[in-house]
């Protein structure tokens, strides 16, 4: 067992204390320090052009991802396992009084044993084995680790039968543009060093399942992520005269309800499940307050995968779309009924005919109508809002969307149904391909090891849960699927780019093994220190070991 504990503590420790808030110069300053620290390497001193700081690309931040490779001990082995992980964190408004101490793990750690905390908070603090502080989870322990073991093997290359390529990224709480930029980066070294990358390991956190679970965590593969938008078109008319209008607003309470929690909306895998869809944002587009109706709403829903295929998400979509049109049509004439005989007023009815179009399927009408006026005015629409710096990349989806609408739609109500963000793809690991069975043997070797020195069972599933960069180095969908996800992102190509290419070139089999704590994205964010900062290294290191055994029989 190799004594990794005090060495990640005070990296963990050192990174946390430097602030690295997404869309801060903070991220640029965390660059910075890894590059530093791994400069005091004497193996990155003989070797400088084996540590790099890059540029990210078509980003409006000056930040960077650190690459560092660390050649074998024997000569001519191409082959090369990524470590990887994101230096960037989420915000800190949610410490309150304790924002000052946000990035102090130690200090935190005292005051909080001083305050009144909740139940499982203080149960954990007790244990003397647990440190807080953003980021000291997600995920600036993982980089440790890493940063670890890179230095380890640098000191000792005659232990390391293959390559390490240490990858450090940037924006991975945003919009992952770290990685989606290394990636060619990646590509590039692997030629000029005449590279073969086989596997990657991704260090990201990992959590109890449900309460009372105590088990630890490996996950091979990805869970994949998509954002399916609705743009809804209603009928405003004046507050007093609401029968006259119809209230895109109630198509979105329909949809919500036929959406959110859905367990029909689950996708299971292997026996693995993901969580259902739930609303990320609900709004209609009024910009002021006034008495007449809203014309349009807009919402968005979070949505895991783990073998749909944008494809086969939309067609659901669409058909619970077409019911929940039909349920709020109906509904609206149910209740204008029901106020015409209370009110003895006569009712007049309103033919409202349900339709639902993709992104795709609007924008290929508008084009068989306008033609090449139609093109063009949407090219300049986009090169405008390019040049808008600020604006989101959901905002600027559900722009295109209103200015489609606007140039080729009518009076009548309808529903577009179109994705608002970047396609995060899902990653599945199979036995039967060669380079998957490679690392998951691998993986499961070195559990068997480790598992018994220490007291939680430590499990190996499928899919890592949570969003994060481990989807970008691998591809489980096919060209047709990823087609459909092209064609129904507004913004594709133009506020958000993703090289498909790269990934495909990349296509390494991807495992998790990262430290664990609780509460992420939380004030009460904490690690377990020992299981993380000793046997989560280690077991790393042996699935290093595994992957470059010249007889991976033994």
């Amino acid at each position: 067992m190799i004594p990794f504990q005090e060495e990640v503590y005070q990296l963990t420790k050192k990174l946390v204390e430097h602030p690295s808030i997404v869309g801060t110069f903070g991220e640029r300053d965390i660059a910075y320090l890894i590059y530093e620290i791994l400069q005091e390497v004497p193996y990155f001193r003989e070797h400088p052009d084996f540590l790099r700081m890059t540029p990210t690309r078509h980003d409006e931040c000056e930040r960077y991802n650190v690459m560092a490779l660390v050649k074998a001990g024997r000569e001519n082995t191409r082959e090369t396992v990524i470590l990887m992980g994101h230096m960037d964190t989420v915000d800190v408004e949610d410490y309150g009084k304790w924002i000052n101490l946000a990035f102090s793990p130690e200090e935190l750690v005292k005051e909080w044993n001083r305050s009144n905390l909740p139940k499982d908070v203080k149960k954990d603090l007790e244990t003397g084995d647990y440190l807080g502080g953003r980021g000291v989870l997600d995920m600036k322990s993982g980089i440790a680790i890493h940063l670890a073991i890179v230095r380890y093997f640098a000191l000792n290359r005659h232990l390391l039968q293959g390559n390490l390529l240490f990858v450090a990224t940037c924006d991975e709480e945003r919009n992952s543009r770290g990685i989606l930029s290394a990636l060619a980066d990646i590509l590039h070294l692997g030629k000029e060093e005449n590279l073969s990358y086989i596997a990657a390991i991704n260090s990201d956190y990992t959590s109890p399942r449900y309460e009372g679970d105590t088990s630890r965590y490996v996950y091979l593969g990805t869970v994949g992520k998509l954002l399916p938008a609705f743009y809804i078109v209603g009928k405003e008319t004046h507050a007093g005269q609401v029968f006259e209008g119809f209230d895109p607003n109630l198509i979105v309470s329909e949809l919500t309800s036929r959406i959110d929690y859905n367990t029909d909306l689950c996708d299971e895998m292997f026996g693995e499940i993901t969580i259902p869809p739930v609303s990320l944002k609900q709004t209609d587009l009024k910009k002021q307050y006034d008495v007449q109706t809203p014309q349009t709403a807009f919402v968005y829903y979070n949505f895991f995968v783990h073998s749909w295929s944008p494809r086969e998400v939309l067609n659901k979509l669409k058909q619970l779309a077409i019911d929940a049109f039909e349920a709020a049509v109906m509904k609206f004439q149910a209740r204008y009924r029901l106020y015409s005989e209370l009110s003895g007023h006569p009712y007049e009815g309103m033919l409202i005919r349900p339709r639902v179009y993709t992104y795709e399927e609007f924008y290929q009408e508008c084009r068989e109508k306008y033609g090449q006026e139609f093109e063009q005015k949407v090219l300049q629409f986009t090169r405008n809002m390019i040049n808008e710096e600020t604006i989101d990349v959901r905002d600027y989806a559900r722009r295109m969307v209103e200015e489609l609408w606007q140039w080729g739609g009518d009076a009548e109500p309808v529903i577009i149904i179109f994705y608002a963000s970047p396609y995060i793809p899902r990653v599945v690991l199979n036995e039967q391909d060669p380079r998957d069975f490679r690392l998951i043997e691998a993986v499961q070797k070195a559990v068997q090891k480790v598992e018994p020195c220490q007291e939680k069972e430590v499990q190996v599933r499928k899919f890592f849960p949570y969003i994060s960069d481990m989807s970008f180095v691998a591809i489980s969908d096919n060209k047709h699927e990823i087609e459909a996800f092209e064609k129904n992102m507004p913004a594709w190509g133009a506020k958000y780019h993703m090289d498909m290419e790269a990934i495909r070139q990349l296509d390494v089999p991807v495992v998790n093994i990262g430290p664990y704590g609780k509460a992420a994205h939380k004030k009460w964010e904490r690690l377990e220190v020992s299981y993380s900062m000793q046997w989560v290294p280690n077991l790393t290191v042996r699935v290093i070991q595994h992957l470059f055994a010249p007889d991976r029989k033994n």
